[in-house]
């Protein structure tokens, strides 16, 4: 991805302070939280995948679960999923590396990624924030994401 500029996630008080000037909007285009550590398919996660990872191993106390379960059940309800409109979107045959980016208009859904940092924070889950104006190879776009294969990454077939 070229012009791409990265960001780890630190304290609330430093996210509270990106965020309130929304200077990392002023020249890139698109926003995505992801891991640090690679996934064995080669891709860093994004956050919904470590956050729902967690959920799924049962290491979310209560009230993590219940943030999560309604977080993601906002998420569903306020944007397309991209598997729901294209199924092989992901698919490691077909678009190896896909990931998806949030636009840098779509700054509500935006917001809400800080309480999946906190809650990644508290397992000791390191993230990091991109910005780019041009993350790879749109296969997938909506109003609010895009799903791109990066720069560099083989092609199917």
């Amino acid at each position: 991805m070229r012009g791409a500029r990265s960001q780890r996630i630190g304290s609330t008080a430093e996210r509270e302070a990106r965020r309130d000037g929304e200077h990392f909007m002023d020249e890139a285009l698109y926003v995505r939280f992801q891991g640090t550590e690679r996934h064995p398919r080669g891709h860093f996660p994004g956050v919904f995948i470590l956050a729902n990872e967690l959920a799924a191993q049962g290491k979310l106390t209560e009230e993590q679960y219940r943030f999560w379960r309604s977080n993601n059940d906002w998420y569903d309800a306020n944007y397309p999923n991209p598997t729901h409109v294209d199924p092989q979107v992901y698919a490691p045959e077909v678009h190896p590396g896909a990931v998806a980016w949030f636009k840098a208009s779509a700054v509500d859904l935006i917001r809400r990624v800080d309480g999946y940092l906190e809650l990644l924070a508290a397992h000791a889950v390191e993230c990091r924030r991109l910005e780019a104006a041009n993350p790879g190879r749109i296969v997938y776009e909506d109003e609010y994401q895009v799903v791109v294969v990066p720069e560099g990454e083989p092609s199917a077939g």
